[in-house]
């Protein structure tokens, strides 16, 4: 009575199976990919009905890569890779250690007559040779002396390429383990650390909360050039990494070249400019320029004799169009005047006659009897920073590069046998050759007639 086969063992070990997860799996790529995913799905639900969004919300549409349906997908896959390699193993470690001489009679019945050769050598001086012959071809070279003073000589190469599959299924489970290390315990987020500051923590990706890194950043400056039509040129981050005080690794942060420190990569994502940068700031009196003073937002210093202190309020980039300005307080024994010192006012003046008396929040003179001068602005820039961990990379390389040997060894090689047979034919000596591959047969009729071919040279030499 046959054995009944496992039910559960036959589904798993179905390539139907893994033709239909593979199916599932490039339609939920495709729906991850047509579908905004995470940040990008709040402004496409509000373009929906509030019912559907809800449902795709309840069913993980909008984070298809780190869904439950994505889990169990790779979960399946990986089940049926392995029980199909474990179903296929005992037949190819058989095929594998199988006997170079067993069953090989057969193949030397029918063979054509390019395969055959008469010499006048014995059999033992001919055997010598064609060893020698196989040795420099073959791998692996078996000699088996049989009845009436045959011998066979067998040549082996790409025994292994019969487990290359196995190597690949072995990358492809490597490489869904490491995605979903990935996709349910890596993390992204962003953090921006303005010259001279530091950062221990950034702020997740899709509004998770914030993380805490294990070290603490300090951007030390950050440098930015310009084309002349004001696109950045470059620009790059000078950062240390401290530790309990101590300097982890310090050294400049430039684009597409990010910084791994302790399974963490930085990137450099962005820049800004802060409005917490310096102004350069002089004042007038009866025509007399006071010294220029450096000041930010903020920050306040004394007039002469004490007639009052000015502070800054606020620094602009352009406001209203207008160009950088800054928004000052002035405190004296009169009480307190605001206003806004432009650094372009005579240009502001020359295109709007007037302006400083219409709106005198624009009159660098409004406090008696100084005039204010804003001589330019200091940007403070921030730099935008990247952070990311991926504990399942180093298993996605490795995948890599068990992918890459596999395919080689599945597409490119072949396990290729060469028999060749010495018997005694009367007053000669009949030499045959016979092979058998598991692959590639084209290959294998191209290294037949190469030997062929060299046995019948060896052979005319010989008799002449």
């Amino acid at each position: 009575m046959p054995k009944q086969k496992n039910p559960f063992w036959s589904f798993f070990a179905s390539v139907y199976l893994t033709i239909i997860l593979l199916v599932f799996t490039v339609v939920l790529s495709i729906v991850g990919t047509l579908i905004p995913q995470q940040d990008a799905a709040r402004e496409f639900a509000k373009g929906i009905p509030p019912g559907l969004a809800s449902f795709l919300q309840t069913m993980q549409v909008f984070d298809l890569f780190h869904s439950v349906w994505l889990f169990l997908l790779m979960l399946l896959l990986s089940m049926n890779l392995i029980v199909c390699s474990l179903n296929r193993w005992p037949l190819t470690w058989k095929q594998f250690r199988g006997a170079p001489f067993s069953g090989e009679e057969g193949l030397f019945r029918g063979l054509s007559p390019e395969c055959i050769f008469l010499c006048d050598k014995d059999v033992g001086i001919m055997t010598g040779r064609l060893e020698g012959l196989l040795n420099r071809k073959y791998q692996k070279i078996s000699k088996s002396e049989e009845k009436e003073d045959t011998v066979i000589i067998c040549g082996e190469r790409g025994r292994y390429s019969r487990f290359a599959v196995y190597v690949v299924h072995l990358s492809l489970l490597l490489l869904i383990r490491g995605a979903l290390t990935g996709a349910f315990w890596g993390w992204e987020g962003y953090v921006n650390i303005g010259e001279g500051e530091t950062a221990d923590a950034i702020d997740l990706k899709g509004g998770k909360g914030a993380k805490t890194l294990p070290f603490t950043i300090r951007c030390d400056k950050f440098i930015v050039a310009f084309y002349e039509n004001g696109a950045p040129k470059t620009y790059r981050s000078d950062l240390t990494f401290l530790k309990d005080n101590k300097m982890l690794y310090q050294g400049p942060l430039l684009v597409n070249h990010p910084i791994s420190l302790e399974g963490v990569r930085v990137y450099q994502a962005s820049y800004g400019s802060s409005p917490d940068g310096r102004a350069s700031l002089a004042f007038y009196r009866g025509g007399k320029e006071g010294k220029i003073i450096k000041v930010g937002p903020g920050e306040s210093f004394s007039l002469p004799e004490k007639e009052g202190t000015v502070q800054i309020v606020r620094l602009e980039e352009n406001l209203m169009q207008m160009g950088p300005a800054a928004k000052i307080l002035v405190r004296s024994g009169q009480g307190e005047v605001s206003f806004w010192v432009f650094l372009h006012i005579d240009k502001i003046r020359e295109m709007n006659p007037g302006v400083t008396e219409q709106v005198p929040m624009f009159n660098p003179a409004l406090f008696k009897p100084y005039l204010f001068v804003l001589k330019g602005i200091e940007e403070r820039y921030y730099t935008g920073l990247q952070v990311s961990s991926d504990p399942g990379a180093p298993l996605v390389a490795a995948a890599a590069v068990l992918m890459m040997v596999g395919l080689i060894g599945t597409f490119f090689s072949s396990h290729r046998r060469i028999w060749i047979k010495i018997q005694p034919a009367g007053e000669k000596t009949k030499i045959s050759v016979a092979a058998r591959t598991n692959k590639h047969p084209v290959v294998l009729d191209r290294e037949v007639r190469q030997l062929t071919e060299q046995i019948k040279v060896s052979l005319e030499k010989e008799s002449t």
